[in-house]
């Protein structure tokens, strides 16, 4: 095993057990509001079994279905447009709070995603379709369809400059 493994493994226990002794030094300090962030940190969790259950199947599905000559072929390096297409596509449709979708952008990392999709994709998560009607009150169409251009632009420029970077 090398160092960076062993480092990755060791932080992996040290890091919850670090956050128990947290929470019990607290619990010690301010039992009232300590067990009032625990019971909110509880019910937080469990709101969110549903979303992690939803990306769980999907990327069981997307090992399943989706090999790593799929990937790049629809995100990899050669996958053009298309993988611009499907990146800003999939970036605004995706619900569900962002970190949700962590692990599986970094499983499509690992079957040759670019780097730069995955930062259209987070970039483009800011454009969100149900909240167009309410937008447009507010602020009109014509406001609106220009930021979104604006949005897609920037999230382009920013995802190549990462790509050359990268």
């Amino acid at each position: 095993m090398n160092k960076q493994k062993e480092k990755s493994n060791l932080f992996n226990f040290i890091f919850p057990g670090l956050v128990i002794l947290l929470y019990l030094g607290l619990f010690f300090t301010n039992s009232s509001k300590t067990e009032k962030a625990f019971l909110l940190s509880g019910r937080m969790l469990l709101d969110l079994i549903p979303v992690f259950v939803v990306v769980i199947l999907f990327m069981g599905g997307l090992n399943y279905f989706l090999n790593p000559q799929k990937a790049k072929k629809f995100l990899g390096k050669e996958s053009g447009l298309k993988g611009w297409f499907f990146a800003i596509l999939l970036g605004i449709i995706s619900l569900g709070p962002i970190y949700a979708w962590y692990p599986l952008l970094k499983d499509l990392q690992a079957h040759g995603m670019k780097n730069g999709l995955i930062a259209a994709f987070l970039y483009n998560r800011a454009i969100k379709i149900p909240y167009l009607p309410v937008m447009v009150y507010y602020f009109g169409l014509e406001f609106v369809v220009l930021l979104f251009i604006y949005m897609i632009i920037a999230s382009i420029v920013e995802a190549s400059i990462i790509d050359l970077l990268h």
